[in-house]
Formats: C-alpha cells, sequence, structure tokens
C-alpha cells in the first residue's frame, strides 16, 4: 500500500496555473472594540478562560509576523472564503473572517454563489483559487445545499490550501504517531491552545471529549492524545457518559445539545472548554433569545478549576487558529517549501 505521508520539503514552489482573478479587498481601518458587556453570570473571573482576549492576544501577534513577512519577503497572506447561498449564519461568519483578515493585514478573496450553483460551477471557483498564487487558504462555508456533495468539494481543495484542516490527507497525518498534518482544524487547535496559553498540564491526564463530530470531537481527541492525555470520547451511544466525564481532569464538550453537561457531569476542579453555541428562548433578551454552550455555566463553573465562557470562549479562537493557518501556508510559499503528500 502506497505511504501517504505530509511531509515538508526545502526547495523551489512550482508556481500554479493562471487563475480567473478575483478581486481583492483591502481594508486598512479598523473599527474601534466595543466596550465589554457586563457579564451575565456570578462566575469569578479567576475561573474564566478569557477565549477572545486571548485570541486577540494571538492577532496581534500574527499582525506582526504579517508586516515583517511584507517587508521581507514582499508577501501578503491571501484567504479565500466562498460561500453558497444566502444562509444569515453563513453569511455572518463570511463577514467575521473577512474582518479579521483586514485587521491582522491579510488580503481577503471571496466568491458568493447562488443556492441553486450547479456543483461543477462550485468546482470551477474552487480549482480557480488552487491555481491563484495570491491565495493561501480556502474556505467553503459549510453547510452547503443538499443537491452538492461536501465531501467533493472539501476533497477539491488543494491540500496546500486547506487551512479549515478538512483535507483527508491531513487528517490522516493528524491520527498517525510520526507524522505531522499540514493544518490542524481550526475549531479543536483552538481548544488546545487555549489549554496551553492557560498552562494547563495535558500530559498524564484524563481527558473526556464529549461528541464524535469530523469538525471537532474526533480530530480534539487525536491532538489530546498526541499531547499523552489519556482520551475517552463519549457520544449518543455510550453508556454511563456522565460517570465516564466526572472522571475527567479536562472535559471538551461539543456534542451540539444546550447545556447538556450540568454541574453533575464535571470532577472538582476540573477543566472544562465548551464548544457549543446554541441559542436559548429567553424573553428578557431583546433578540428573544440568549446564546448557550453545551455546558450548564453555572453548575459546571462551580465544580471547575477551569472554564470557557459562551460567548467569548472557543469562538473567537476558532477565527484566531484559521489566520494562524493560512499565516503558515503563507509562510510556506515565502520560503519555497515544497509539500510532498
Amino acid at each position: 500500500m502506497a505511504s501517504l505521508t505530509c511531509q515538508r520539503q526545502m526547495g523551489a514552489t512550482a508556481r500554479p496555473a493562471a487563475a480567473r482573478r478575483t478581486p481583492v479587498l483591502r481594508v486598512v481601518a479598523q473599527a474601534a472594540p466595543a466596550a465589554p458587556a457586563a457579564p451575565s453570570h456570578s462566575v469569578p473571573a479567576s475561573k474564566l478562560i478569557d477565549g477572545k482576549g486571548i485570541a486577540d492576544t494571538i492577532r496581534s501577534e500574527i499582525a506582526t509576523e504579517v508586516s515583517a513577512m511584507k517587508k521581507q519577503y514582499g508577501l501578503t497572506p491571501g484567504l479565500a472564503v466562498v460561500l453558497v447561498g444566502a444562509r444569515k449564519d453563513s453569511e455572518t461568519y463570511v463577514r467575521s473572517k473577512k474582518k479579521a483578515c483586514a485587521e491582522v493585514g491579510f488580503d481577503s478573496f471571496g466568491t458568493d454563489l447562488p443556492a441553486d450553483v450547479s456543483e461543477e460551477e462550485l468546482l470551477k471557483v474552487v480549482a480557480a483559487y488552487n491555481a491563484d498564487p495570491r491565495v493561501h487558504g480556502i474556505l467553503v462555508q459549510l453547510p452547503l445545499p443538499k443537491h452538492i456533495s461536501e465531501k467533493r468539494i472539501l476533497d477539491a481543495i488543494s491540500i496546500e490550501k486547506d487551512v479549515d484542516g478538512f483535507h483527508p490527507l491531513n487528517i490522516g497525518c493528524l491520527a498517525m504517531r510520526g507524522r505531522d498534518p499540514l493544518f490542524v482544524p481550526c475549531t479543536p487547535k483552538g481548544c488546545i491552545e487555549l489549554l496551553e496559553r492557560m498552562k494547563v498540564p495535558i500530559a498524564g491526564k484524563k481527558a473526556c471529549v464529549i461528541g464524535r463530530s469530523n469538525i471537532v470531537g474526533m480530530p480534539a481527541a487525536l491532538l489530546l492524545q498526541r499531547r499523552d492525555a489519556t482520551v475517552t470520547m463519549v457520544h449518543s451511544k455510550t453508556p454511563d457518559a456522565k460517570k465516564i466525564c466526572a472522571e475527567a481532569d479536562i472535559v471538551i464538550a461539543a456534542c451540539g445539545v444546550a447545556e447538556m453537561v450540568t454541574g453533575d457531569w464535571i470532577k472538582p476542579g476540573a477543566v472544562v472548554i465548551d464548544v457549543g453555541i446554541n441559542a436559548k428562548d429567553d424573553a428578557t433578551q431583546k433578540k428573544g433569545y440568549r446564546l448557550v454552550g453545551d455546558v450548564e455555566f453555572e453548575g459546571a463553573a462551580a465544580k471547575a478549576s477551569l472554564i470557557t465562557p459562551v460567548p467569548g470562549g472557543v469562538g473567537p479562537m476558532t477565527i484566531a487558529m484559521l489566520l494562524q493557518n493560512t499565516l503558515e501556508s503563507a509562510r510556506r510559499v515565502a520560503k519555497g517549501e515544497k509539500v510532498h503528500h
């Protein structure tokens, strides 16, 4: 059986074929930061993992490196985002990504397609970005309309530009000892970054990942395992999931069920990373709802030593990791590194 690797070697990078030019968006001005909202909980600040603050620090680090890259190599990292249809949530996510690109000095490329676009037309857009040397990362906003094969579209993204980290070769390299993926999926990467920046010990600890999705649960478990944690993944078919979780030193909740993980799931002193984001009816809010995670925050926080809030925890880290992955891709191009897979 042929060996699959994601190892990099130094050498000249072949110039891709000419691509359809998509207008580049350059934004210089930055909006003034909004005043922080008063917390809607009684959890002491010493227990909170400030994902927004950590993400802001990472963005500042990225902006500094981008400035140096432009001076040394004359190269600007570029991220292309493809949006199919007009889902309000997807449009919001795409706007936030373009804004983040502007804030760190990236070039931002975008293609908006109607919901009834054919799969072949979407593949042509992906191929054009694959071939465009100005683009170092490609993101196709999910979900896609039902008539389009998500697998076929994601597989078509060049592994060198797969900054979402979902290409099968990237996931395969993540799973195998002795191999390193070119990119790690952004949300689980952000979870690990939070743990490491908060100096939470991982090696030798028991970790429980709640959920087994390809986007978060599975890669999060692989990342914890790579850092020598003993990892258990629980899901809808796991008996005694609560008992298993209550033995864990580190909990990553990514099950997609609002406030499912209550305080009695949490071991005293555990660290809790809540990936979920769900709308919960709340008549006291102007919009009629408030955002909650997969963890019942107050109850879990009473037991945990550290916990991420929702919002303001994992969410900002996901975009920061997307920027970090795109910068890494541009760095390889700037240094002339050639990818072999």
